[in-house]
């Protein structure tokens, strides 16, 4: 679903659905409070966040994981494989599917090996049976089933924590006070417009998305993306340099009929227009329809990368004493 424009502020309809979130809010506490956590082989980094809808936690994983790698570590991803048919499987690029595996396995198998199991425990043991040596969860802060020596809750500055109410009145999963309880720090994404960084008793990791500047032949583009905050990469275009000419904004993790992607680009070729779209979504255009899109790739520049290194590590290290 895209992430609805209320969730942004508090309102009359949010407050109606208020006590509906509050109902939401202590049924999330009340599952992790009665699940046994299994504890892995080896250490857990959890990507997470507080809210419902896109933060930028995958290319935060991403980014973690390139750190891990370049520590001379080998980390796998543990992922659900949301909208995939395949449980307790690695992801294999030239086989799967979207709809067999999910969209973010695939575009995280382009960094390190991808477990895709809704059920972590189990994944974390397939991970390990395969050479693993730390396992970088993308989402799963509020999966109790797997217990995590690191866990980051990932804000969007800009974002924060919407309106503070919980779903559906709000785009909290849980309280903030209930997830900071199980963290061990945060990382704010962009300019801390709303002041989250006050509210939270934890270490701050501070970083920016960044785009990689593409050669604009066209500036005049059709855009389309298929996350919970399609806004965010619009702007990014227009950042680098792009009319964005048309917007076709689609559910989150959205998968895409060949129907839907040929008037795409019927449309962009009677307009002149080029077609860009996330790394996310093109990973689930059929191949044969890949060259008519382009991707407008993304990564995360942090403000003190080995401040960012030593914690994760140091982390690593205590679970050993």
């Amino acid at each position: 679903m895209k992430t609805p424009d209320f969730w942004k502020e508090k309102n009359l309809l949010s407050e109606i659905l208020a006590p509906l979130g509050w109902l939401y809010a202590a049924a999330t506490q009340i599952r992790i409070k009665l699940t046994q956590s299994y504890k892995a082989e080896k250490p857990v980094v959890c990507i997470g966040n507080l809210t419902a809808g896109g933060t930028g936690k995958t290319p935060v994983a991403l980014s973690i994981a390139q750190i891990l790698k370049k520590a001379g570590k080998t980390p796998f991803f543990l992922s659900r494989g949301y909208g995939g048919s395949l449980h307790n499987v690695i992801v294999a690029p030239a086989r799967h599917t979207p709809s067999q595996v999910g969209d973010e396995p695939l575009l995280l198998s382009e960094c390190a090996p991808v477990v895709v199991n809704p059920d972590r425990a189990a994944g974390a043991k397939l991970a390990t049976a395969h050479g693993a040596d730390c396992l970088v969860m993308d989402d799963g802060f509020q999966n109790p089933k797997l217990y995590k020596d690191l866990s980051f809750l990932v804000f969007e500055g800009a974002y924060g924590i919407g309106n503070g109410y919980a779903i559906p009145a709000g785009p909290l999963r849980e309280t903030l006070a209930q997830g900071v309880k199980r963290a061990q720090a945060a990382i704010i994404l962009g300019e801390d417009k709303t002041g989250i960084a006050k509210q939270l008793s934890l270490p701050i990791f501070y970083g920016k998305i960044t785009e990689e500047q593409p050669k604009i032949g066209n500036p005049d583009v059709l855009a389309f993306a298929g996350i919970g905050h399609p806004e965010k990469f619009y702007a990014s275009l227009k950042k680098c340099g792009f009319n964005v000419v048309e917007k076709h904004d689609f559910p989150d993790h959205h998968v895409y009929t060949r129907g839907e992607l040929q008037s795409l680009i019927d449309w962009a070729k009677k307009h002149k227009l080029d077609i860009y779209t996330t790394s996310k979504d093109y990973v689930k255009i059929p191949f044969a329809l890949q060259k008519h899109f382009k991707v407008l790739n993304i990564t995360v520049t942090w403000e003190k990368p080995d401040a960012l290194k030593d914690f994760i590590l140091n982390a690593f290290e205590q679970r050993q004493a």
